[in-house]
This record gives structure tokens, C-alpha cells and sequence, in this order.
């Protein structure tokens, strides 16, 4: 039996058990994180490495720097998750690793690093959605969670509206047009002339910021059209970058973000 065998009996006596310890791989953007996850539910260990100070004198992430510091942690990230679990690679039952969507260089290093890891011991390798990662973190928030529901997919890159119709079935009721509301934050930002990352900032400053200050061109009614905007126009950043009451201009993008 070659590899490609044993790993799809092995995925299906998992599958029909129900039950695995799991090791997932993530490298989609700026971090690279590997943990150690059994059923789904119960995070035995997690390990992240930041690449924050990498990228902060840019306002952003660099693909190219992201990629090459991936290459250099996922090794170490990866043995540190397995010895907070006091476990070794033939302790797991499979390896599991974002394969997108995400900054491609970046995605790239977990990819193949899970495919040597899945291969050497002989392990099935699972390919999970970057968005479907994100709607599963619920599991693990939520341990007696279970479909169906609604998730609010709002991270850096991706802002969604997804109906949870069962365990890996799902239907996309809305999405931004433009930018997500991560991207818009590190925007405003940068315009306001913030350190990386502006969203922790943005939201601190909102605190103070007054709710009247600001009157936003539409209005919500997301119900109706579970489509919405968080872009800058040109004069939108015209009118941030004379804008002097960056607290106000938080208040405004934090609690009254743009939906239309």
C-alpha cells in the first residue's frame, strides 16, 4: 500500500471514529501558528510567531518578508506545539494546513511544510479553507456549538456573512464589495498616520472618540441587502487626512461601520 492509500483509509476510519488529534499548520498572512487540536473542539497546545515588527515601519504586510519568515519559524513553531503537548508526530492522527485563500508566498511554506511532515510519518493531510478556518474557530470558542447558525466572518482580509448548514456545508449570504474591515482599518490608519497594526489603536481611541461628530453617507440595511461597503474614495482620504479628531473618526469606523 503506498502512501496515498494508506492516508485516504486512514482519513476514512477517522471520519467514521469521529474522533482525531490533529496538527494544523497556519501561514495564510503574517503569522505562522501551529497547534495541536483534538476532535475539533479542544486546543491542546498553540504556538504563534508575530511578524509585527517586521512589518510595521511599511503601514502593512510585505508578501515577500511574510514568505521568508515563514520559511525560517514554521520548523521551530511546529516542534514548540508538539512539545507543549507533550507529544511527538506519530502521536497525531493527521496534519491539517490553511491552503487559501491568503498571500501565496506566505501559504506556500505551511503547504509544503505540512506535505513533508504528512508524508514523513506517513499521516493523511487535510487542506482546510482559510474562511472555513475562521467560521470553525467557533468550535473551539464554543464547545457545544453546532450548526445550523450565522457566522460573521470579520477578519484582516475577509468580511462574510455565511449560514452554517451543517459540518462543512455552508452558503455565503453576503459579502463587502471592497474592501474587509480589516484592510479598511489599516487604511484609516495609516491616513491618521497610526502605527501597524491600526485596528488595536482605532478601537482604543474610539473610547474617547464623540458619536455625533461624524455622519456616514448611508445607511444600514444590511437585512435587506447583505451587501456592504467599508471603502475610502479618493476624497474620503482628502477629508480623513485633514481631520484632526482621530478619536471621533475611530468612534465612527469602530461602532457605525459603513453597511449599505
Amino acid at each position: 500500500m503506498n502512501y496515498e492509500q494508506s492516508a485516504k483509509a486512514q482519513a476514512e476510519r477517522l471520519m467514521a471514529d469521529g474522533h482525531a488529534t490533529i496538527l494544523a499548520i497556519e501561514s495564510s498572512c503574517d503569522e505562522t501558528a501551529a497547534a495541536i487540536v483534538r476532535d475539533g473542539r479542544q486546543v491542546i497546545s498553540s504556538v504563534i510567531s508575530s511578524q509585527i515588527p517586521l512589518h510595521a515601519m511599511y503601514g502593512g504586510v510585505v508578501p515577500e518578508i511574510a514568505s521568508r519568515a515563514h520559511v525560517e519559524s514554521v520548523d521551530p513553531v511546529v516542534d514548540e506545539a508538539l512539545k507543549k503537548a507533550g507529544m511527538t508526530l506519530s502521536d497525531v492522527d493527521a496534519v491539517a494546513v490553511t491552503y487559501g485563500p491568503g498571500l501565496v508566498g506566505a501559504l506556500l511554506i505551511g503547504v509544503s511544510a505540512a506535505k513533508a511532515l504528512a508524508y514523513a510519518a506517513g499521516k493523511p493531510l487535510v487542506p482546510v479553507n482559510h474562511i472555513e478556518g475562521h467560521v470553525s474557530a467557533n468550535y473551539v470558542a464554543h464547545p457545544d456549538l453546532e450548526p445550523p447558525f450565522v457566522c460573521l466572518v470579520a477578519s484582516g482580509g475577509h468580511s462574510h456573512i455565511v449560514r452554517v448548514e451543517d459540518y462543512g456545508v455552508y452558503t455565503l449570504l453576503g459579502q463587502t464589495m471592497d474592501d474587509a474591515a480589516g484592510e479598511a482599518f489599516d487604511k484609516a490608519a495609516r491616513v491618521l498616520g497610526l502605527p501597524y497594526p491600526g485596528g488595536p489603536l482605532l478601537d482604543k481611541l474610539s473610547r474617547e472618540g464623540n458619536p455625533h461628530a461624524l455622519k456616514l453617507p448611508h445607511k444600514i440595511s444590511l437585512i435587506i441587502a447583505l451587501i456592504f461597503s467599508l471603502k475610502f474614495s479618493k476624497s474620503d482620504k482628502s477629508i480623513l487626512a485633514s481631520f484632526s479628531f482621530a478619536s471621533d473618526l475611530s468612534y465612527t469606523l469602530v461602532d457605525k461601520p459603513c453597511i449599505t
